[in-house]
């Protein structure tokens, strides 16, 4: 399971979910989704422009968490 740790990075980065939205250019309301981990893709320029942004690596913002089958 990939998880979106974009909240985490935020906090860090003391940028508003707003304010990134406006600098990577979606709306808001896409914004939330993503930093809640509601979407099941995610563009590659956009998260290039999120980590350009937030002066990261997509590992700081997507982790994979291995599946436990029973």
């Amino acid at each position: 399971m990939i998880v979106v740790r974009l909240d985490r990075m935020l906090a860090d980065r003391k940028i508003s979910s707003k304010e990134l939205a406006c600098k990577v250019n979606i709306n808001q309301v896409n914004m939330s989704l993503l930093k809640r981990g509601k979407i099941k893709s995610i563009r590659l320029d956009l998260l290039n422009s999120i980590c350009k942004h937030l002066n990261c690596q997509p590992r700081d913002i997507l982790e994979y968490i291995p599946d436990f089958e029973d």
